[in-house]
């Protein structure tokens, strides 16, 4: 019995078309990385890149349980001295949803070069138009 691995020219990456209106943040972010990753198909390898490109629109849309809107947190520093700035996930929601859904989907996918290379491939809008008509992005659906 010998161990398949996936090749380069083998490997069929689609475009899908996910709508986050009304969708719970965690959920949605597991089945992104799920499809980022390609751990959806038959010749999934944790080394390869077989996953897809995801196209994400509606993203101020997005829903959250509990009382994470006024509970949850982000954090960044501005590398100076009592540089930590900590902004609420409304805040965040009103200027930057795009970057929720991002760093939702970050933190399930691995931190080194192949995870950085899947990330790239994860396109997120607020509202519900898009640029990538022309790759013909095909609707998932959950």
């Amino acid at each position: 019995m010998k161990t398949y691995h996936p090749k380069k020219e083998e490997i069929q990456q689609k475009w899908w078309l996910i709508n986050a209106e009304g969708k719970i943040l965690g959920r949605l972010a597991t089945e992104i990385a799920v499809l980022l990753r390609g751990k959806n198909k038959p010749q999934f390898a944790p080394n390869v890149d077989v996953g897809d490109f995801v196209v994400v629109i509606n993203a101020e849309k997005i829903q959250v349980t509990g009382k994470k809107l006024e509970d949850k947190i982000y954090y960044h520093h501005s590398q100076y001295p009592g540089g930590l700035k900590e902004k609420k996930l409304k805040e965040m929601l009103e200027t930057k949803p795009e970057e929720v859904i991002k760093k939702a989907v970050w933190g399930m996918i691995p931190k080194n070069k192949l995870g950085r290379a899947l990330f790239k491939k994860l396109k997120v809008y607020r509202g519900p138009e898009h640029p990538h008509q022309a790759q013909n992005p095909e609707e998932y659906k959950f």
